[in-house]
């Protein structure tokens, strides 16, 4: 069986060399590996897959021992089986594109997830999901119920140890308490033309001043609105002959590779945090 090491850290001196002796000393085979210092943050983030050997501890015993590099580097540091599907609590609204492209994916086994359910402020989609066998929890929102709603599925995030939360063009603004208590753990998607086209109707905005790119963002969601560090980007030429619609047919298209990107790096931890950006270790 295949492990995941990840580490996160202040840049120093012979850390790859530390972390390969100890696997090398265990008889660990090293998979991949990948690393990267910051020179701007000074620090050190490193993903790596490595496989025990029949002569190899127990894997309880190479975690339990790897603690005192990572006391003595000062490192946030996790080892996690390869094989583990993380679970996933998705919301969506009204436009179905992406949770309708995430369950296509998950379906034909192309994303390394387990979904715990799909939560939604409307029935649009209450069908489409129980079809997948996959619990639909409808929770209306008024002005008056905004924080109930919300508190109740940040409940069924936490009766389901849903690992992270997907906002499938969930449009909905999470409370800075919500998102401080996701931090790192929810990822949200939408077009890139924020700032210059915010507010309603973007793509007849951008339609209006003849963008010639059009693209979409993932990103961590912070209490700062579409402002979290950024996973994946995607864009697109288009001109002048294309219409309106056209341009939103693109545009979602985008959105659905984008977010799929972002939830797959997620699930296989090639997303690292460094400060207001990420490193992904594609």
């Amino acid at each position: 069986m295949k492990y995941i090491l990840t580490i996160s850290c202040p840049d120093a001196t012979g850390i790859v060399a530390e972390v390969a002796s100890y696997l090398r000393d265990r008889t660990c085979f090293i998979d991949e590996s990948f690393q990267y210092g910051d020179p701007a943050t000074r620090r050190f983030f490193m993903r790596a897959v490595f496989t025990p050997q029949a002569e190899s501890p127990a894997i309880g015993a190479i975690t339990e021992a790897f603690a005192a590099i990572g006391e003595r580097f000062k490192m946030e540091w996790s080892i996690v089986a390869a094989d583990k599907k993380p679970k996933v609590l998705i919301a969506v609204s009204k436009m179905g594109h992406c949770l309708n492209d995430l369950l296509h994916r998950w379906q034909a086994g192309q994303m390394h997830i387990d979904i715990a359910g799909v939560f939604s402020n409307h029935e649009d989609f209450r069908k489409l999901v129980e079809w997948h066998d996959i619990p639909f929890h409808y929770l209306p929102i008024t002005p008056e119920t905004k924080r109930t709603q919300e508190a109740a599925w940040l409940k069924i995030a936490a009766d389901t140890k849903a690992d992270f939360v997907v906002l499938a063009r969930y449009m909905q603004v999470l409370s800075a308490e919500a998102s401080a208590a996701l931090a790192g753990r929810c990822i949200n998607i939408h077009h890139s033309f924020l700032p210059s086209f915010m507010g309603a109707k973007p793509y007849q905005q951008a339609y209006a001043r003849g963008v010639k790119i059009i693209g979409a963002t993932a990103h961590y969601v912070t209490a700062d609105l579409d402002e979290g560090p950024i996973i994946e980007q995607a864009v697109e030429r288009v001109d002048h002959t294309q219409s309106v619609a056209d341009l939103v047919a693109t545009g979602r298209d985008l959105e659905n590779v984008v977010l799929a990107r972002a939830v797959r790096y997620h699930a296989e931890r090639r997303v690292l945090l460094n400060g207001r950006k990420t490193v992904v270790f594609r």
